[in-house]
């Protein structure tokens, strides 16, 4: 069975919403709760099991079984949002401020590299499949999703075997009362935000380019679907993002370190404005190529410095809370870029129209974060720290 029209590309927009919803809901709670008993490693254990199970599950989903393979990707996208959330988090803990862009953007190179090698190996179970000896090309894909569980799982153990992680003595309080405690350090971070009006400018900028950034991830390749690219070539497109963010994301955080963080993010977020308005044109496989190019140029870079700087910005003993409410205030706000993109694309019937709304997301972050200090909001988490 097939949706009609492009229902395809509105109903996979609405399942990123309620996904991103219930990341919104479940990540700040969780995160004070890991701060008030140092157990950021369990949380993290939790929702990568989640995402592992739900790729797994995702073998069984046959052709036409979009409510299925719906639920598992809400599932999956949940593990994954909420794992990072606790996955960020550490980078606050464990790493000086100065060497935070650099890390973080060596995480997320690293990330592409041991992402586009596990994509080439799919597409070659796929596309070889007779060769390799599956019985069908459908078999091959659903051994395609097993594989990405396994490689999830088997790169979750360095950081769950070998990274330490302070405990809070909590005493013998239960279950219950760990809980409340958790609900109580949101209250207190509610109340307390004013503390921070640096941070709270930059987070503001964050909701809407973070917005652009993650549509852009989770819909270019039903968009490009929809405007009749071959599977083939999105497939290679994807891959040509991985391998170019590889390389791309490490210079970018070198490049961040010697001329300002803030400044390399402004550029990043005014190519991904290109890239959305060339979006709107594109027509062949070769489009879509240069903008994969272009978007692995700036992808893993873009996100890595937007990390290291929020890092700076939050008190040192409070970064799984404050990381949580991030997810929160962030996962909300990323409900509105596919909400916006599957509306207008339903009102307009024209994906191209939807994607072009994309462009406000960015110029409205881009305008935000030139009125941040970033200097005074690092001086204003520490003194806070101190209280």
């Amino acid at each position: 069975m097939h949706l009609a029209g492009n229902r395809a590309e509105t109903y996979w927009g609405y399942t990123q919403s309620i996904a991103m919803l219930l990341v919104a809901v479940l990540s700040p709670i969780l995160g004070a709760i890991a701060d008030y008993t140092g157990s950021k490693l369990k949380f993290l254990s939790a929702f990568m099991l989640l995402g592992v199970l739900s790729c797994v599950l995702m073998a069984f989903a046959g052709e036409g079984d979009w409510l299925l393979a719906s639920g598992l990707m809400v599932l999956g996208s949940i593990g994954f949002s909420g794992g990072n959330t606790f996955y960020d988090a550490m980078l606050a803990d464990g790493v000086q401020p100065e060497l935070r862009g650099r890390i973080s953007s060596q995480g997320y190179a690293y990330g592409y590299a041991g992402g586009g090698l596990l994509l080439l190996i799919n597409v070659i179970m796929i596309q070889g499949w007779e060769m390799l000896g599956f019985p069908s090309k459908t078999f091959a894909t659903q051994m395609v999703f097993i594989t990405v569980g396994i490689w999830w799982l088997l790169f979750s153990i360095p950081i769950l075997r070998w990274v330490k992680e302070t405990k809070t003595p909590i005493g013998h309080q239960g279950t219950g009362e760990i809980v409340r405690a958790g609900f109580a350090r949101i209250r207190t971070t509610f109340s307390a935000i004013k503390k921070y009006p640096e941070l709270l400018k930059y987070m503001a900028s964050f909701w809407f380019f973070n917005d652009g950034i993650n549509t852009v991830i989770v819909m270019a390749t039903i968009y490009g679907a929809g405007i009749g690219i071959e599977t083939t070539d999105l497939i290679i497109a994807l891959l040509i993002t991985q391998f170019v963010g590889w390389p791309c994301t490490i210079l970018f955080g070198k490049l961040a370190g010697r001329f300002g963080s803030k400044r390399m993010l402004y550029y990043s977020l005014l190519i991904y404005v290109l890239i959305v308005g060339l979006g709107f044109f594109m027509t062949s496989a070769a489009h879509f190529y240069a903008l994969a190019i272009m978007v692995g140029f700036v992808q893993g870079g873009s996100q890595a410095v937007a990390r290291s700087i929020y890092a700076n910005l939050v008190p040192p003993s409070r970064t799984g809370e404050f990381f949580g409410f991030l997810a929160l205030s962030s996962k909300f706000s990323s409900f509105a870029g596919p909400f916006v993109f599957s509306v207008v694309g339903t009102v307009t019937g024209s994906s191209r129209v939807a994607i072009l709304s994309l462009v406000a997301f960015f110029l409205i972050g881009i305008f935000l974060l030139w009125k941040v200090n970033l200097d005074k909001g690092a001086d204003e988490a520490l003194e806070a720290n101190v209280d």
